[in-house]
């Protein structure tokens, strides 16, 4: 990457990946693309917990850390926590990843699935694999995100599908790193962008007004494109982008590994 000037929207990271990119010898562009804003609805949390006590759930999905902690901060302020623990304790609790599993373990939570590395969806739908679900009721811990796929297949299996919001992304307050960004890959001022989720994609699109996204869509097919997994190419190709480098497994350092083999490949 010797030199190469390599862009990325990560904002929660981004330090992470600036030095990710600096030790391989490239330039860090940083250009946040999403602001982590929350998403509570108490009065909707103590509705959840009391329809719980009379349709149990057959599983709880927790997927982020970030969210977990906030879902129970919410339900410390709501003097609901012993009964949400009590209702988590007659219920399949499933994690996505080790930050869940440590908020869950501060907690006492009892944790009975687990994904495997490297914590995608598809490890969280292989957890859960062998669990009769139809007819179920099915609670997931939402992130940024609806995970679309991750709902998707529960239906396919009969549950029914009960999210639990707790942050949602936003687009940053201050936009100007992505509007340069935008000008820097009009320039052709920028050898490589790494995109580490869908919502980037989004909101970097959306920053760009309608007359320039058509441009910004040639821009990027002009440079090189690299993702971290699935879910982030499917988002790339569903605005023109041609996908150059995509990680696997789907993590930050087979994805700096991949893109520094594409440099290290190409004429």
């Amino acid at each position: 990457m010797k030199g190469k000037r390599i862009a990325f929207l990560e904002s929660r990271l981004a330090d992470h990946v600036a030095e990710l990119v600096t030790r391989r010898g490239g330039v860090a562009i940083s250009a946040p693309a999403l602001a982590e804003e929350p998403d509570i609805d108490p009065a909707a949390i103590a509705r959840l917990i009391d329809q719980w006590n009379t349709r149990p759930a057959r599983l709880v999905i927790f997927q982020t850390g970030v969210g977990t902690r906030a879902l129970f901060a919410a339900t410390d302020a709501l003097e609901l926590t012993q009964t949400f623990l009590n209702l988590l304790a007659n219920t399949t609790v499933v994690v996505r990843g080790p930050k869940p599993t440590a908020v869950l373990r501060q907690r006492a939570v009892r944790i009975d699935l687990s994904a495997a590395d490297p914590f995608t969806t598809l490890q969280v739908l292989d957890a859960i694999a062998g669990i009769e679900l139809a007819t179920a009721v099915v609670v997931v811990q939402r992130y940024g995100d609806v995970n679309v796929a991750l709902n998707d297949a529960l239906a396919a299996r009969g549950a029914t599908v009960v999210e639990i919001p707790t942050y949602r992304w936003a687009l940053p307050a201050d936009a100007a790193p992505l509007n340069r960004l935008i000008e820097a890959l009009r320039a052709s001022q920028v050898d490589a962008v790494v995109f580490t989720s869908a919502s980037q994609v989004q909101n970097l699109f959306a920053v760009a007004a309608e007359e320039r996204r058509d441009a910004l869509r040639a821009s990027l097919n002009a440079t090189l494109i690299a993702s971290v997994g699935p879910v982030c190419s499917d988002a790339l190709r569903r605005f023109g982008v041609d996908v150059d480098v995509e990680a696997q497994p789907p993590k930050l350092g087979p994805l700096m590994a991949a893109l520094e083999a594409a440099f290290a490949a190409a004429p």
